[in-house]
C-alpha cells in the first residue's frame, strides 16, 4: 500500500505544488467578524469581572476582616488561592488544561475540541486569581478565553477544519487586541504564538478583521485611553543605540533566567512538593507569601499597570524598584506553578519596566549621563516581553499601541531584537512550545502537532509474533531463528506471560561454542531479560519515544484489558511507515481539496494503472453511521480521502472540504472521495 501511495503522491504532484485554502470569501468576512464581536463583548465582560473581584477582595472582604487591621490584605491572596485549589479538586482535568497551549492544540491538532466548560472554568478561575492580589495577568487567559469561544462557535457552524483552526487562532489574537487595546498586537499574537509562525495569505483577513472588531468593542465600552501614562521620551542620539542593544542583551539573560527558574520550580513542585503537601495547603501558603509582599510593597498586587506607572513617573526610589523586580521574578512562577491562574504578558511588562528604569538610572548615576529613564522603560518592557513569550513582532507592536508614540520605535525593535536572539541561541524554541512538549507534544517545523499523536499501537501492529517457552532448546531456537522471517524471538513463561527476548545479539556470543552448548542451553540462559511492552491503546508518538529510549527495532503489543495477553508486534520501521502514511495522505488532501470543489462533477479518475479515485455521493444506508461504523477501508478495501461535507441544505454547491477522523458522522449529502484498486472502485459504483 505505501508504494501505491508513493505512486500516488508522484501522479499528483501538479497538486501539491503550493496548499490552496478554500474559502467562500462572503461567509468568511461574516464569520470574522462575528467572532470579533462575541470575544470582544467576552473580553470586556472578564476585564469587568477582573475589577468587580478586586473590589470585592480588597474592601469588602478586607472591611470584614477589620480585627486584622492593615494587615488584613495578607489575608486575600491566601483566600484567593484557597478558591482556586477546591476549583482544581473538582475539576482536576479541566484545571490542567489551562493557558494559550490549550488554544496552540486546537489549532494544530485535527478535531482537537476546547469544551465550552473549559472556557467557562478558565474564565472564572484568573478572575479570582488576579482579583485577589495575585501578581499575574490576564492576556494568557484572556487568549484562552478567546480561542475557546471562536473554537466552541466554528463547531456550532459546521466550518470545515481549515476554518476552525483559522478562526480560532483568530479568537486568541481578536482578546489580546481587545485586553491591550492593540489590535495589531493581537495579530501577530495569533501568527506567532498561536499559528507558530504558520504564515498564509487566507489566514489574514480573518486575523484582521476578527482583531479590529474585538478591538473596536472593546474601546466602546472601556475607553479608547493608553494603560500606561508618560511624557513623550527623549532617546538622545542615535550614536548611543547600542546601549539599548546592551538592554536588550541583559533582558533576553533576565527572560533567559526566569523561564529556566520557572521550569525548575515546576519539577520541584510537581516532584517533590506535591507528593508530601497538599496542593491547597501549597496554594494557601504561597498566597500568604504573596499577602506579605503586597502588605510591603503594594505595587506588586495584580496585573501591576499602577506599578508600572508609577515607575514611568519616576516616583519610585531605585531600590524600591529593585525590590519589586526580584519580587515579581519569584512570585510570578511560585503562584503559576502551585496551581494559580493567569498570564506572564504582564508580568514579563512589569519586569522589563523594572529593569528599564534600573538601567537607565545606573547609567546616569555611574557614567554622568543624563538619559531619560522613561525611554528605557518603554523599551525594557518590550524587551523583556519578547524575551520570555518569544514574540518579537508582537512585543514591538504592543509596546507601540500601547504607547502610542513612534519616537522610540528604532531602540525598541534593537532591544526585543536582541532578547528574543539570546532566548532562541539558548532555548531554541518558545516557552509555550517547550510545554507542549511536556504534554507529549512533538511540534514540527511548520507548526503540526505530530501525525503519529492519532494513530495507536493497535492500527499498524503486525499479528504475527514468534513466541518460546523458556525452556526451549538451544538448537530449536536456532532453527526459528534461521527459518523465520523474524529476527526477535519472545520467550514466555507456563504462564503465557512475556518474560524476555531473543536477538541474534544474545545468540551472537555462544556460536562459537554452540557444539558444547547446545544440548546444555535452554531458551531462559540466552534470552535478555529487559522487556519493553506497548499497550494497544498507546499512541505511536510514545512508542517511538520507548523507540529512541531504549534503542530497540521491534516491541511486543499486549492488551489493555489483560497485560498477559499478546496481540502481535510492533517495529519501528512500522511506525515510521504510518507517519509517512498519514503525512502523505495530509499532503494529497490539501493539494486535492481546492481541485475537488472546483470540478464541477467527478466520477471516476484513473491515477495510475489498477487504482483510481471516485468522488460518490454517500448512500443512504451510510447516513447517521460514522466511519468507525463502517469500516470502509477493511469492508470494502478503500480509503476515504476526504468528504466533502455539505453546509446548506438548500445550497448544493456550499460545501467544505475536510479530512475527516474516525468519528466522523455521514450526513445526506456528503461527498465520499475513495481511493483505491479499480475493482473495488467498481463495486463502490454499484453502492
Amino acid at each position: 500500500m505505501r508504494k501505491h501511495y508513493e505512486v500516488l503522491k508522484e501522479n499528483l504532484k501538479v497538486f501539491n505544488t503550493k496548499k490552496i485554502l478554500d474559502y467562500d470569501y462572503t461567509s468568511y468576512v461574516v464569520y470574522s467578524v462575528i467572532m470579533g464581536v462575541v470575544v470582544g463583548f467576552a473580553t470586556v465582560v472578564f476585564h469587568e469581572s477582573i475589577d468587580f473581584f478586586n473590589e470585592l477582595f480588597f474592601k469588602q472582604t478586607a472591611n470584614g476582616l477589620y480585627f486584622l487591621g492593615a494587615a488584613a490584605v495578607i489575608a486575600l491572596p491566601a483566600i484567593g488561592m484557597f478558591i482556586q485549589s477546591l476549583m482544581i479538586y473538582g475539576a482536576p482535568d479541566i484545571a490542567k488544561n489551562r493557558g494559550v497551549v490549550e488554544v496552540i492544540k486546537a489549532v494544530a491538532t485535527k478535531g482537537y475540541r476546547i469544551p465550552l466548560r473549559n472556557t467557562i472554568f478558565h474564565f472564572i478561575a484568573p478572575v479570582i486569581s488576579i482579583g485577589s492580589g495575585n501578581t499575574v495577568g490576564p492576556e494568557g487567559p484572556a487568549a484562552q478565553l478567546g480561542g475557546g469561544l471562536a473554537n466552541k462557535l466554528a463547531y456550532l457552524f459546521g466550518l470545515s477544519e481549515t476554518k476552525k483552526k483559522v478562526l480560532t487562532a483568530a479568537g486568541a489574537g481578536a482578546a489580546i487586541a481587545a485586553i491591550f487595546n492593540t489590535p495589531m498586537g493581537g495579530i501577530f499574537f495569533a501568527l506567532e504564538i498561536v499559528l507558530l509562525n504558520e504564515f498564509s495569505t487566507s489566514t489574514f483577513p480573518a486575523l484582521i478583521l476578527s482583531s479590529v472588531t474585538s478591538s473596536a468593542v472593546s474601546r466602546a465600552f472601556l475607553g479608547n485611553k493608553s494603560i500606561f501614562h508618560f511624557h513623550t521620551p527623549q532617546v538622545g542620539d542615535y550614536l548611543n543605540l547600542y546601549y539599548y542593544a546592551i538592554l536588550g542583551i541583559i533582558a533576553g539573560l533576565l527572560s533567559l533566567f526566569f523561564i529556566r527558574y520557572s521550569n525548575s520550580l515546576d519539577s520541584i513542585i510537581n516532584k517533590k512538593i506535591l507528593k508530601k503537601v497538599p496542593r491547597w495547603a501549597l496554594m494557601t501558603f504561597v498566597g500568604l507569601v504573596m499577602g506579605v509582599a503586597g502588605y510591603f510593597y503594594k505595587d506588586i498586587f495584580g496585573i501591576g499597570y499602577n506599578g508600572i506607572n508609577h515607575i514611568l513617573s519616576n516616583s519610585l526610589a531605585w531600590q524600591v524598584v529593585a525590590v519589586l523586580l526580584i519580587l515579581k521574578f519569584l512570585l510570578v512562577p511560585m503562584v503559576l506553578n502551585s496551581g494559580g491562574f493567569g498570564g506572564i504578558f504582564a508580568p514579563s511588562l512589569f519586569m522589563g519596566a523594572c529593569l528599564g528604569f534600573l538601567y537607565g538610572t545606573g547609567l546616569n548615576y555611574l557614567l554622568g549621563y543624563q538619559f531619560d529613564t522613561t525611554a528605557f522603560v518603554l523599551v525594557g518592557m518590550g524587551a523583556v516581553l519578547g524575551g520570555v513569550n518569544f514574540i518579537p513582532i508582537s512585543s514591538i507592536l504592543i509596546i507601540f499601541e500601547m504607547t502610542k508614540d513612534y519616537s522610540f520605535i528604532l531602540p525598541l525593535m534593537l532591544a526585543v531584537v536582541a532578547s528574543t536572539m539570546i532566548v532562541q541561541i539558548v532555548l531554541k524554541k518558545s516557552i509555550h512550545e517547550h510545554h507542549l512538549e511536556k504534554q507529549g507534544y512533538r511540534v514540527s517545523a511548520k507548526g503540526e502537532i505530530n501525525l503519529l499523536k492519532s494513530l495507536t499501537a493497535k492500527q499498524v501492529m503486525k499479528s504475527d509474533i514468534v513466541l518460546v517457552k523458556d525452556d526451549t532448546p538451544l538448537p530449536e531456537i536456532v532453527k526459528h531463528l534461521i527459518e523465520s522471517s523474524h529476527n526477535t524471538f519472545y520467550m514466555i513463561d507456563e504462564d503465557g506471560k512475556i518474560t524476555g527476548t531473543i536477538t541474534e545479539a544474545e545468540l551472537r556470543p555462544i556460536i562459537t561454542e554452540y557444539e558444547h552448548l547446545r544440548n546444555v542451553l535452554v531458551a531462559r540462559d540466552v534470552a535478555s531479560s529487559s522487556v519493553t511492552l506497548i499497550r494497544e491503546d498507546e499512541t505511536l508518538d510514545s512508542v517511538l519515544k520507548k523507540f529512541e529510549a531504549k534503542d530497540a527495532d521491534e516491541f511486543p503489543v499486549v492488551s489493555n484489558s489483560d497485560g498477559n495477553k499478546i496481540l502481535g508486534t510492533i517495529s519501528r520501521h512500522d511506525v515510521i511507515a504510518a507517519y509517512n502514511k498519514e503525512s502523505l495522505k495530509t499532503d494529497i488532501v490539501e493539494g486535492l481539496s481546492h481541485e475537488l470543489l472546483t470540478v464541477s462533477k467527478i466520477k471516476k479518475t484513473q491515477v495510475f494503472e489498477g487504482y483510481s479515485i471516485l468522488e460518490k455521493t454517500a448512500p443512504p444506508e451510510f447516513v447517521g453511521k460514522s466511519l468507525t461504523d463502517l469500516k470502509i477501508r477493511s469492508r470494502y478495501g478503500l480509503e476515504v480521502l476526504v468528504v466533502k461535507k455539505t453546509n446548506s441544505p438548500f445550497d448544493e454547491n456550499d460545501k467544505d472540504v475536510v479530512v475527516p477522523d474516525p468519528n466522523y458522522v455521514i450526513r445526506e449529502g456528503d461527498e465520499l472521495i475513495l481511493f483505491g484498486r479499480d475493482d473495488k472502485i467498481e463495486e463502490a459504483l454499484q453502492w
